[in-house]
């Protein structure tokens, strides 16, 4: 079993870590559930819902001009009220508007803005990555680039996850460290440690620069991302397969939460507060008209799931098309119903997962979900053209939700995530667009043909799916 969420090409070199963490954490989460998340009270209030702006929070209305634009892009207005007000309870996070959001596709565009972000940077860099290693866009180291502007006086804080970063050599580390960079390890695996942690896991990703701009995603800075990217030379190319992922690059009044998500973690983990940056004026700019809510979960908020409350929220309001793109599978018992339900009710689903993984027992409980997903009317697709490792989900063309979490147990359970839900249209395009070029590389999943699958293959989807829980 995967401890982590890790695609093909990491598991050879972290064999060894994935071996002794995939023991302990079989046996030590055994015993933790996933909360149950009710259904919500209906509710039509528009005054239930805040928005926050550059200078604070909207007056009542503002708010309510707001909504009225957003809820001419929705197929029904009242569903996506009623969302919102349900969100809102639930996420635990305000929504921001003046914000400018760019979807950044695959690891060539994610670099490139990262790069240019580090690049752009005058006061101080705030990095949180799952996995932290050596990476290069156009040629241009990830070190030299971080070493170069610390030199120059930008302050930069850096946090790694010990078991997602457990083969970055430590000289990588070191080097960063001695030219003034501040660097800690989340959750160490050591148990003399005070975090100590197996499953317990930092599973994010972001970048923010100066408190304007943060990227967040499912793109880690590990160099499988430099497989789909020409300077990475042919050799390299023709060895890697290509990654497909999903990032956000978002400017404006929402990075104050994220600015505020990191300095959280950075505490819990001992980190000294003198090394973080007081609070700047710079995040409190507009720069676009984007909506976007950031929503950060914790393994120590088990029983405040936020991410997983305002996804399930989502798809049970949803009333014409639900797209999800998932780099794991493992629904939860609650997720599974409701997208049943969302598709008995005539709502469009339509899910785009890989068509192999590194891990062959999350392939065979992704494989274990079909039927009951083809006989509700769910269409179900395999990418065919690499890995995949997006995690996306797009409600009504409207509500959209990018960042670290899978579509499984762990990022309930165990991680600690990031994610950003955008309303509105133009970004809900946008990633329809991503999700369409998906499915040209994808082969649709037919009902007949899966039900004569062999008999051996069913007798192991049914028996991972016992384990579900702990993938």
């Amino acid at each position: 079993m995967r401890p982590v969420n890790e695609p093909p090409s990491r598991l050879a070199p972290r064999s060894a870590a994935a071996i002794a963490v995939a023991a302990l954490a079989a046996l030590l989460c055994g015993c933790v559930q996933v909360p149950t998340v009710p259904e919500p009270v209906a509710t039509e209030v528009a005054s239930q819902i805040t928005v926050t702006g550059a200078r604070g929070p909207l007056s009542q209305r503002e708010t309510n001009a707001l909504l009225k634009r957003l809820a001419a892009q929705a197929p029904d207005a009242g569903a996506l009220e009623r969302h919102l007000s349900v969100e809102q309870a639930v996420a635990g996070a305000p929504l921001y508007t003046g914000n400018r959001v760019q979807v950044l596709h695959d690891g060539a565009d994610t670099f490139a803005a990262i790069f240019a972000a580090i690049h752009a940077a005058s006061a101080y860099l705030y990095l949180e990555y799952y996995i932290f290693e050596e990476v290069q866009s156009e040629g241009e180291q990830l070190s030299d680039l971080l070493i170069a502007r610390a030199h120059e006086g930008v302050r930069i804080d850096v946090l790694y996850d010990s078991v997602g970063s457990f083969s970055t050599p430590h000289e990588f580390f070191d080097r960063l460290t001695q030219a003034g960079i501040h660097v800690k390890a989340f959750n160490p695996l050591n148990p003399l440690t005070p975090h100590f942690a197996v499953n317990d896991r930092d599973h994010r990703k972001l970048l923010l620069a100066d408190g304007r701009t943060a990227i967040i995603g499912g793109v880690n800075l590990s160099a499988d991302y430099e497989s789909a990217s020409p300077s990475s030379g042919e050799e390299h190319a023709s060895t890697h397969e290509p990654w497909h992922d999903t990032d956000l690059q978002i400017a404006g009044p929402a990075v104050r939460e994220l600015k505020a998500l990191f300095e959280q973690h950075w505490q819990q983990q001992s980190g000294e507060s003198s090394v973080l940056v007081a609070a700047d004026s710079g995040q409190a700019v507009a720069q676009g008209d984007q909506v976007v809510r950031i929503i950060g979960s914790q393994a120590g908020q088990r029983l405040s799931p936020r991410y997983y409350a305002t996804l399930l929220s989502s798809i049970r309001s949803a009333e014409s098309r639900i797209d999800v793109t998932a780099a794991y599978f493992a629904p939860t018992l609650q997720e599974s119903r409701a997208l049943l339900r969302a598709a008995r009710r005539g709502v469009h689903v339509r899910l785009l997962l890989p068509s192999h993984s590194d891990s062959a027992a999350a392939l065979a409980v992704q494989h274990s979900h079909y039927s009951s997903l083809l006989r509700a009317g769910c269409e179900v697709y395999e990418r065919q053209d690499g890995i995949l490792h997006s995690k996306t989900v797009i409600t009504d063309g409207v509500w959209s939700i990018v960042g670290s979490s899978n579509f499984d147990h762990r990022s309930v359970l165990f991680n600690d995530e990031i994610d950003a839900v955008v309303i509105g249209s133009r970004t809900g395009s946008e990633l329809q667009g991503l999700f369409e070029e998906g499915l040209a590389h994808a082969q649709r999943i037919d009902a007949d043909s899966w039900s004569r699958r062999p008999l051996s293959q069913r007798l192991r989807e049914r028996f991972w799916r016992l384990w579900e829980g702990l993938l």
